[in-house]
């Protein structure tokens, strides 16, 4: 994941007062470097409001049509549509210090980048958030694509691969995620890491806290196992073990006082409680 984000920005803001750019592109093809964008769609969102929202076709120099079969959008739909450098302003505009979030999103990074490369902007989204690797880390669903995630979850679809209706779809399943892993800041979400089996610092950091507070504390733990849907745990904490690979988070589950070793990076949330 490289550096982390840079601290005392947005991605240190309480959640609810942090803004979200929700981006969608459907593009000609999935060659960054040779298909171009054909249309967009980013949802500027604070809190559960919308305040900023930028939707257009594009009509791009070359290829125009291309992946017509998947989005619709032909040579003639766009024939009348801004060009990217025409929009480009307002793209800039709309991310300006905002966490950047899509689904499966290094598809809409490397393209938006690849635009304004062509254009010779500076531009770079260095940090974002994946709703593929959240849902992947949340939910124990055998397909994490969209039109997927909209099904299990029971979201309206409306009309798949087009821009503004992908961007509701994905606010949607990012409000899943948020309901299941209880972030308090956007950077407790790009901390979730599926692949690197990398624990979230803030999940570890209130295990120590609950073991430091002593016996007469306790965690409601909620925990997914590999291939399992999540499980709800009371456990009293005998030890946290930062230094193996995952983090472990041991102690006994309550009420049956049965030994439990957990890895931290599939501890989706804790709340502290009064043992019983």
């Amino acid at each position: 994941m490289g550096s982390p984000p840079p601290e005392r920005s947005s991605w240190d803001l309480p959640f609810g007062e942090a803004p979200f750019a929700f981006v969608d592109l459907e593009m000609t093809g999935l060659d960054h470097e040779n298909d171009r964008v054909v249309e967009v769609c980013i949802d500027r969102v604070v809190g559960d409001r919308r305040v900023e929202q930028l939707s257009s076709l594009v009509k791009p120099p070359e290829r125009c049509g291309g992946n017509a079969h998947v989005h619709g959008l032909d040579a003639e739909t766009l024939a009348k549509a801004p060009s990217f450098e025409e929009i480009a302003p307002a793209i800039e505009k709309i991310l300006d210090g905002a966490i950047f979030v899509a689904h499966g999103a290094i598809w809409d990074v490397r393209f938006l980048q690849a635009e304004m490369k062509r254009l010779g902007r500076p531009f770079k989204i260095a940090h974002y958030i994946d709703t593929l690797a959240l849902t992947r880390r949340a939910f124990a669903f055998s397909t994490h694509s969209l039109d997927a995630l909209c099904v299990q979850f029971g979201i309206d679809r409306g009309i798949a691969h087009r821009a503004e209706h992908d961007v509701v779809a994905l606010r949607a399943v990012f409000a899943k995620c948020i309901e299941s892993l209880a972030p308090t800041t956007p950077r407790d979400l790009w901390e979730v890491r599926i692949a690197e089996r990398h624990a979230r610092p803030e999940i570890v950091q209130a295990c120590l806290q609950v073991l430091e507070a002593g016996a007469e504390k306790a965690l409601e733990i909620v925990y997914r196992p590999a291939r399992k849907p999540p499980q709800n745990i009371v456990l009293v904490v005998t030890a946290v073990r930062p230094d193996l690979d995952p983090p472990r988070v041991i102690g006994y589950q309550l009420p049956g006082r049965g030994r439990r070793e957990l890895r931290a990076d599939r501890i989706l949330r804790v709340t502290p409680v009064e043992r019983p």
